[in-house]
């Protein structure tokens, strides 16, 4: 019967674990194989070699570029948490209506039926030197001269990966909190305890599981991003995805390949490094 249930279960784990060996697992095996190889201007060598690696962990440029990526990640992360856990928590215990909260959330996510592309390029018209935002500082009498900085700068950048990335904070974290058993905040209020106590003894810690989850999405995507920094910065900024861009376009792939395997490696160890503080699966 034992054996019976082993096989049963292996069976059904079969397709998923062929779908993801095939779309998986073996393109980052290729990717990895390819980034020992050589390449000259006019063809790629399949020999095996250090040098990509080599170049890339001696070059100042790598550390430069990933620094800026760290620091977009870093920021991004920090004003998604911000927006996504006030909008989260005022969806789950201020909106008393079932109803109304799933219209409001259902709201959060509108934006997401139009492509990424578009909701990004049309930040520029709007930050532009002649865009809505330096004509309506000007009116008001704010400055006096259009204002350079709003657009193809960090700032517009760091605006867009706001704008694209806030939706995969808020969701996790409204999951989570939904599930937070509302007595255990009576209990908490009938004890003495003020709104602030609340807030940080028993929503934030119960909330973790989602916040952390936000978290991977949010330092995922904005670390392996490359079109947002390309178009926003007006191709005046660069992170690790750029880098691995212009080496395609140059048809540098087994440079590529190495700036990736490094790259993933790095997310891994940050993703790694945050479940050592949470346990997922165990708190969901």
């Amino acid at each position: 019967m034992a054996v019976s249930r082993n096989l049963q279960g292996w069976l059904l784990a079969a397709p998923l674990t062929a779908v993801l060996a095939g779309f998986l697992v073996l393109p980052i095996l290729t990717i990895f194989i390819v980034s020992f190889w050589q390449a000259t201007e006019f063809s790629i060598i399949p020999a095996f070699s250090l040098e990509n690696y080599q170049f890339l962990l001696t070059s100042p440029v790598t550390y430069q570029v990933f620094f800026k990526t760290f620091v977009y990640a870093a920021l991004v992360w920090g004003l998604t948490l911000a927006i996504g856990f006030t909008v989260a928590y005022y969806l789950a215990f201020h909106i008393r209506s079932e109803a109304t909260r799933m219209v409001l959330f259902l709201l959060c996510t509108i934006p997401f039926l139009t492509s990424n592309i578009i909701r990004m390029i049309s930040w520029i018209p709007f930050l532009g030197r002649n865009g809505l935002a330096n004509q309506a500082l000007m009116s008001l009498g704010i400055v006096d001269a259009p204002v350079e900085w709003l657009l193809y700068s960090d700032f517009s950048v760091v605006l867009a990966f706001v704008h694209l990335n806030t939706l995969f904070m808020i969701t996790p974290i409204f999951n989570t909190m939904m599930r937070i058993d509302r007595s255990l905040v009576e209990a908490a209020r009938d004890n003495g305890a003020s709104g602030w106590q609340i807030l940080t003894h028993v929503i934030i810690p119960l909330s973790k599981p989602g916040i952390m989850i936000g978290t991977i999405f949010v330092l995922a995507l904005v670390m392996g991003d490359f079109i947002t920094v390309r178009f926003m910065s007006g191709s005046q900024s660069a992170n690790v995805g750029r880098l691995i861009s212009n080496d395609i376009a140059l048809l540098q792939y087994p440079s590529a390949s190495a700036t990736s395997i490094v790259l993933l490696a790095v997310v891994l160890l940050i993703i790694g490094a945050l479940m050592r503080f949470v346990n997922i699966r165990k708190e969901l």
